[in-house]
């Protein structure tokens, strides 16, 4: 008879084909990059397969990888159906998540989540850092990804991210007039960030368009009107960075904590998964 599969290496197999690293599967498991390499080369012994390419940069599938990726998600699908987990009563919770943390490939992250067990139902609302944890605050959701304003200690730390100077292509700096910006409302902590920093520095700027979030100000540094300082997975895909070009100062990385108040196990699991494939990008 022939030895079952490890249900456990599957599902490893699948995030890390997912998230494109082992580090971020391991998170997802609240395990380690070790176990989890582990797990999944096991799992391409039993299968005589090998199912990733694994480079230093990044986990990607092989040609067996690809046509086993789905049967590996139907298997899991069928294990929870047998434990009842989908035909019982669904679980939710809420969650509210910085502009600038969802970025641009949100509704890929959201996607890949939802794969992982889609019995957990997750409300989302996506806002300016300020306001998600104004309304964690005030118990209106149940766990809140920021970016951490100055003397603020609490929440756990899961990542930090590098904020550039974005422009267009066909942007251009005539010289001796101001640096023409585009900014985030008077009450985004990055904007005050980026103002302060110009005016260390010397820098004359003009705000030539100020936007409410992050897909407004992207759409004017695409339009060519001005330049923006944006965490680097927000910046509009056809922008490129020209701080060094313009001599423009540099920006401390943005500190992003997750605040939680969850209790129950498969809630805090979508969350811990939440957070990884974020991080993966």
């Amino acid at each position: 008879m022939e030895k079952p599969l490890d249900l456990d290496a599957v599902q490893a197999f699948v995030l890390a084909a997912d998230m494109q690293s082992f580090t971020r599967a391991a998170e997802a498991l609240e395990s380690t990059q070790s176990a989890v390499s582990l797990k999944i080369k096991k799992l391409e012994q039993r299968l005589a397969r090998r199912l990733l390419e694994r480079t230093p940069r990044r986990v990607q599938l092989s040609s067996d990888g690809v046509q086993f990726l789905p049967v590996a998600r139907e298997l899991l699908a069928v294990h929870e159906r047998a434990l009842g987990q989908l035909q019982s009563e669904r679980v939710r919770f809420s969650v509210g998540i910085s502009d600038h943390v969802a970025g641009n490939g949100f509704a890929a992250v959201l996607a890949r989540v939802n794969r992982h067990d889609p019995g957990v139902v997750i409300e989302v609302r996506i806002a300016p850092s300020r306001e998600i944890m104004q309304q964690y605050q005030r118990g209106e959701l149940d766990a809140a990804i920021v970016r951490r304003e100055p003397h603020d200690e609490e929440g756990q730390l899961v990542m930090q991210e590098r904020i550039g100077w974005f422009a267009s292509p066909t942007w251009q700096h005539l010289p001796g007039e101001p640096l023409r910006l585009a900014t985030f409302s008077t009450t985004c902590r990055i904007r005050d960030l980026t103002l302060q920093r110009l005016d260390e520095a010397g820098i004359a700027w003009a705000e030539v368009f100020i936007g409410g979030g992050i897909h407004a100000v992207g759409a004017a540094v695409s339009a060519g009107l001005a330049v923006s300082a944006l965490l680097v997975r927000t910046a509009p895909a056809d922008a490129i960075e020209v701080g060094p070009q313009l001599g423009l100062p540099n920006m401390p990385l943005a500190q992003v904590v997750l605040h939680s108040r969850l209790t129950q196990g498969r809630t805090r699991d979508m969350l811990r998964v939440l957070v990884a494939t974020i991080k993966a990008g």
